[in-house]
């Protein structure tokens, strides 16, 4: 598949502070990666990759600041809980994601809530079923899927004191006119509450986004074959910018080397300013919307009262 979407034209806030020395942005994405994978690191080896997280972290801060909008398909009330698949079927995808604080040194944030959500194999979101991926897909349905009171794919996590949260999900799929990709929030200063997260603020709205070649490996494979049309990739997606992972490109480790159907490990440093405020709603705040037409159909009458405005 390749993408035919027409590229849209957004100028957009993109924030980096580092201290020290000038770097490439990637560079606290490396310590990122040590950092969210320390857990599953002993010995020598495991302290090796600690010290030089810490060293990179004390010389570069990345901070992903961009606003984008938290698009139509948000919902409240997301479970705190690490498996967010509700037996949706695809390629597995674990997510390793690290919560620093740019303000300070990229000193970790310990309890901040990191909340994701994303489309399924075929294009659908959990509580907006009847939204038209776009292409020609399978009915939502025939997952076994029907209710729009589902929750799948939906999530919070709580960061530990590494800062680090983990989620076991599926590789997501796509719809028109967007690329690949999952939707992010990092809470601060609420707390967990009838088995969901509840006060605090949101510091960051944003999104993550795959590498094409990765993605299209995957678009090949079941269930995902069975959505055809026309892909959008990122040199044409209206909201990536071509920063990687300053403008949330996540790192993919596969599983088992040329075998996509075994799945990916995915990592990202998510640099906040805990003391901000950025809700993302609507056409965003402090930054560009996402724009364009989101998928067809009608989305249930508690969904946020701006999405026929803005895209997903």
């Amino acid at each position: 598949m390749t993408g035919h979407h027409a590229n849209t034209s957004i100028t957009r806030r993109r924030a980096l502070a580092v201290t020290g020395a000038t770097v490439a942005a990637g560079g606290l994405a490396v310590a990122g990666y040590q950092s969210a994978f320390a857990d599953e690191t002993t010995g020598a080896a495991g302290t090796a990759a600690t010290a030089s997280a810490t060293s990179a972290s004390d010389s570069t801060c990345m901070t992903l600041m961009t606003s984008v909008t938290e698009g139509p398909y948000y919902l409240d009330g997301a479970l705190v809980r690490k498996d967010i698949t509700e037996g949706k079927s695809g390629v597995p995808l674990t997510l390793r994601l690290t919560v620093v604080d740019a303000t300070d040194g990229c000193t970790p944030v310990p309890g901040a809530a990191v909340e994701i959500w994303h489309c399924d194999a075929w294009g659908y979101y959990s509580g907006y079923t009847t939204a038209n991926p776009g292409g020609s897909a399978p009915a939502e349905s025939e997952d076994g899927s029907t209710a729009d009171d589902a929750t799948y794919l939906r999530g919070y996590q709580i960061a530990n004191a590494n800062g680090v949260v983990k989620f076991e999900t599926i590789f997501p799929g796509w719809y028109t006119p967007r690329t690949c990709h999952i939707h992010v929030k990092v809470h601060t200063g609420g707390e967990k509450e009838d088995g969901t997260y509840e006060g605090g603020k949101v510091n960051y709205t944003g999104q993550f986004f795959f590498d094409d070649e990765i993605a299209q490996e995957v678009f090949a494979l079941e269930p995902y074959s069975r959505h055809t049309g026309s892909y959008t990739t990122l040199d044409d997606d209206m909201v990536y910018d071509g920063g990687g992972a300053a403008s949330g490109l996540l790192t993919l480790k596969a599983v088992k080397k040329g075998n996509p159907a075994r799945g990916y490990k995915g990592f990202l440093t998510l640099g906040i300013d805990p003391d901000a405020e950025n809700t993302g709603a609507g056409s965003g705040n402090g930054g560009g919307g996402e724009g364009g037409t989101p998928p067809s159909g009608e989305p249930p009458t508690d969904s946020p009262s701006d999405a026929s405005a803005s895209g997903s």
